[in-house]
């Protein structure tokens, strides 16, 4: 990708068993090390409004299957223009441009798809608002049914890009919305830092990868442990092809020009194209652990072996609510009833035992006394 105010600038679990299905296939060994060198690889451009394409030069390279242009950035500008002169003018400007950048976009895709090629669009994503540059991505594109969409974040770092908590959000809108996913762009940083998080960037982990790396073998940095292959790598740009030495030239188009590379060949590629579902989950390290048999279920033979499931940890959320239950609970154990209640309960046990146990003055008095029993004629030696 490229931003229209500066040229971009990127930084250079074990593998589960093979039956696993995804929805893109297993990309082979040399798919990881130069594999535009391969003639049988399909590759696709991906520009921006400043990119100039003659068109009849690039329908020249057969190899060219997709084009991938630039579509909204951020968000539209500001619908009514006000302030001093120059600010009014900044705004005018600002509306000028990105009129023109979406004409030029519509053009461009009338002129790709007359020649065959597969057509997508890319957001350039910018810090806040992702529910808002969702609907922006969306109406600026005005995308169909087999048109690929992708997000481009192009770093990790929340000051000057969309953060990967608001990325999820947008992704989530983008499926509301139009009912399928887009394609995730990162770099080789960001793209292992949501691979080392999957369980926090549940979608974001899970889109179809293009991988943004500008070096000719990856196999190393690449995130296996989340994604098993990559929709589309990023293998050229103004950042390793100049005017003398360049990984792959692309006729009718600038040295700067974006392309990349797909590990399948074309007939693969257009029918995966435009990649609008999620890649199957990969399981835990764990999971992939049978659990023991008895010797007595081995011997006997046609045993269906079960394996461990593990549950994923509890997130930061998850872990707040239970700790404050907790303490809920221990703090309610540690206080007393009130001093109100319990003098209240007392006086009521104690009235309801003068009344039920304890004799009234007036019942003795009025009992009749038998001499014998109380032995009152030994003690009584008055005389009569």
């Amino acid at each position: 990708m490229k931003l229209p105010a500066h040229p971009l600038r990127r930084p250079g679990l074990l593998g589960v068993a093979t039956a696993m299905t995804m929805a893109l296939a297993p990309a082979q060994a040399s798919d990881f090390s130069e594999p535009w060198k391969n003639t049988d690889r399909a590759l696709v451009i991906d520009a921006y409004e400043y990119n100039p394409i003659d068109w009849s030069e690039l329908a020249t390279d057969k190899r060219i299957v997709g084009f991938i242009n630039k579509a909204s950035d951020g968000m539209p500008p500001a619908y009514f223009c006000f302030g001093d002169e120059t600010a009014t003018r900044l705004c005018k400007a600002l509306w000028k441009r990105h009129a023109v950048a979406q004409e030029l976009f519509q053009t461009r895709k009338v002129v790709a798809k007359a020649l065959g090629l597969k057509w997508g669009a890319y957001h350039l994503a910018r810090p806040g608002n992702p529910v808002g540059q969702a609907n922006n991505f969306i109406n600026f594109a005005k995308p169909g049914p087999d048109d690929l969409l992708a997000l481009d974040i192009e770093d990790d770092d929340p000051t000057k890009w969309m953060s990967l908590e608001d990325a999820e959000e947008f992704v989530r809108h983008v499926h509301r919305r139009i009912g399928r996913f887009p394609v995730l762009y990162t770099n080789g940083k960001t793209a292992k830092h949501i691979a080392d998080n999957k369980y926090k960037y549940r979608l974001l982990s899970r889109l179809p990868l293009w991988y943004a790396r500008y070096k000719p073998n990856i196999g190393v940095h690449f995130p296996m442990g989340n994604w098993q292959a990559y929709a589309l790598w990023q293998f050229s740009a103004k950042a390793n092809c100049g005017r003398f030495r360049c990984p792959y030239r692309v006729a009718g188009t600038p040295n700067d020009i974006d392309v990349n590379v797909a590990p399948m060949d074309a007939a693969a590629l257009r029918a995966q194209w435009p990649f609008g579902g999620l890649i199957d989950a990969q399981p835990d390290y764990l999971a992939s652990i049978p659990l023991p048999l008895s010797r007595a279920a081995g011997l006997a033979g046609n045993v269906t072996l079960t394996y461990a499931t593990v549950a994923p940890p509890p997130s930061f959320t998850e872990i707040v609510a239970a700790f404050s239950a907790g303490w809920s609970k221990f703090r309610g154990s540690l206080q007393m009833p009130a001093v109100g209640t319990v003098l209240r309960r007392r006086i009521a046990d104690y009235v309801a035992w003068l009344r039920k146990e304890k004799p009234s003055a007036s019942a003795v008095e009025a009992a009749p006394t038998d001499p014998v029993s109380t032995a009152s004629t030994e003690l009584d030696r008055r005389p009569r």
